[in-house]
């Protein structure tokens, strides 16, 4: 885009991609975001169907705001996503498999730069810079969604490892030999279990085991048994659900004691839908993730959730690498 413009009148496109749901904003360089929209993720097949659509549904927003010309790019925070190639590459939770050069794709389609990076550091980023990490050198950003995804701030630097993939946390083994993620063929990571669809599983698993147990989430189909379903059943102070919280809460404890030990961090901020059960799963959590540090690290990392309304601190973090870019 021209230099001409002033950089009071340029707006960043942040787009952030979920396993079910795609959402974008259009973000002024003070972290204002004047227009909000949302697509669905999973119902494309192609990853060029998916780009069309993004297409038609920002166009408008766009347009009102004074045409691509003041568009000074586009940041996309997305699963497996590589700050270094501006590739997605291998996300389990995706129908896109292989390498998807995404950030080429959309920058071609709508005719400025575009850079990507994993959504969980585009979050972290955002509330870094705009919410409850503001002055944080040292945390640890935990989304908590369809998946388990994490953004590790060190010296108040994201952790990006040589190859642009370091922090990949819900993907690391807490029960060895254990449930099946059936993205990835692994076998007991942190993400099948603490996962919004992790949480329904547990459920099934729960309703199956103790068929003679009462349960408001017997109301239900199977196949409509989700994470609200059981948040809703467990806040009616249904005993099962409850359970599954508490089994839940104590596996992703654990998981974070081993992340507290890695890294010091000064906090470990939630962020996503299952954040929203506020204590009953972090009471859990915060008994075992204490039960299972060394001396040295207990009560020291404070669990806080996101200051930003939800999906705005992804968003926010990947309109963040649009102001980074060098304008021609």
């Amino acid at each position: 885009m021209s230099v001409s413009i002033p950089i009071s009148q340029q707006f960043a496109i942040g787009i952030d991609i979920g396993g079910t749901n795609t959402k974008f904003g259009l973000v002024n360089h003070r972290g204002d975001i004047s227009y909000h929209g949302a697509i669905l993720t999973h119902k494309h097949e192609r990853i060029e169907e998916f780009i069309d659509d993004l297409y038609e549904a920002i166009i408008p927003a766009i347009n009102d705001s004074g045409g691509i010309e003041v568009i000074r790019g586009i940041g996309i925070g997305a699963p497996n996503g590589n700050i270094y190639k501006g590739t997605i590459e291998y996300a389990p939770n995706l129908k896109w498999k292989g390498i998807i050069p995404l950030a080429d794709l959309i920058g071609k389609k709508f005719g400025v730069s575009a850079k990507l990076t994993n959504d969980a550091n585009a979050a972290a980023v955002g509330e870094m810079t705009y919410g409850a990490a503001i002055g944080m050198k040292d945390f640890i950003m935990i989304t908590l969604g369809t998946g388990v995804g994490s953004g590790i701030v060190a010296n108040g630097e994201l952790i990006y490892g040589h190859d642009g993939f370091a922090g990949e946390l819900g993907h690391t083994i807490t029960i060895p030999g254990g449930r099946l993620h059936p993205g990835t063929g692994e076998h007991g990571s942190l993400e099948a279990y603490a996962s919004a669809t992790g949480v329904a599983r547990t459920a099934l698993e729960f309703l199956d085991r103790q068929p003679y147990e009462e349960s408001l989430m017997r109301n239900y189909a199977r196949e409509e048994i989700d994470a609200r379903v059981v948040y809703e059943c467990a806040m009616e102070g249904d005993k099962l659900a409850l359970e599954v919280y508490d089994f839940t809460g104590k596996i992703l404890g654990l998981a974070l004691a081993n992340f507290v030990m890695f890294s010091s961090p000064e906090a470990i901020i939630f962020f996503g839908g299952m954040a929203k059960a506020g204590d009953l799963l972090m009471v859990p959590v915060r008994e075992t993730m204490e039960k299972h540090l060394l001396p040295i690290f207990r009560n020291k990392v404070k669990l806080i959730f996101s200051e930003l309304k939800e999906a705005d601190a992804a968003i926010l973090g990947a309109s963040a690498l649009v102001w980074e870019m060098k304008q021609a």
